[in-house]
C-alpha cells in the first residue's frame, strides 16, 4: 500500500501539472479545494492579482470533513462568491480525484449558482 506521505507527494505532483494549465482571472477566478484528513477548505482566488476573494472551511463551521460537510461548504462558498459578484469560476480539484468529498463540494456549488 502507498504510504500517506508518498500519496501526498503524488497529489502535489499532479496538482503542479494541473496548475500549469489552469489559472484564475479577474472575470473567471479559480475555485481551489484542499482536503485534509479532518476538514475541507475552499477558496475563490484571482491569480492575476494574487488575491483570495472568498474562502470557507469546515473549521469555521465546527463540523467534520465528511461528505455532508463538503456539501455545506460548497453551498457556502457559492453564496459568498455571488455576494462578491462572482458567478463563473474555474474548478481546481487540487490533485485529488473527482470523487467523494470533492465531487460533493463541486455539485453543491453548482446547485447554489456557480458555473464551471
Amino acid at each position: 500500500m502507498i504510504t500517506q506521505t508518498k500519496r501526498n507527494e503524488i497529489r502535489k505532483r499532479i496538482h503542479k501539472r494541473i496548475r500549469q494549465k489552469l489559472s484564475g482571472t479577474t472575470e473567471r477566478p479559480r475555485l481551489n479545494v484542499y482536503r485534509s484528513m479532518n476538514h475541507i477548505y475552499a477558496q475563490v482566488i484571482d491569480d492575476v492579482k494574487g488575491v483570495t476573494i472568498v474562502s470557507a472551511s469546515t473549521i469555521k463551521q465546527k463540523t467534520g470533513g465528511n461528505v455532508a460537510a463538503a456539501k455545506e461548504i460548497g453551498k457556502t462558498i457559492a453564496e459568498l462568491a455571488k455576494e462578491k459578484g462572482v458567478t463563473k469560476v474555474v474548478f481546481d480539484r487540487g490533485g485529488y480525484l473527482y470523487h467523494g468529498r470533492i465531487k460533493a463540494l463541486a455539485d453543491a456549488a453548482r446547485e447554489a449558482g456557480l458555473e464551471f
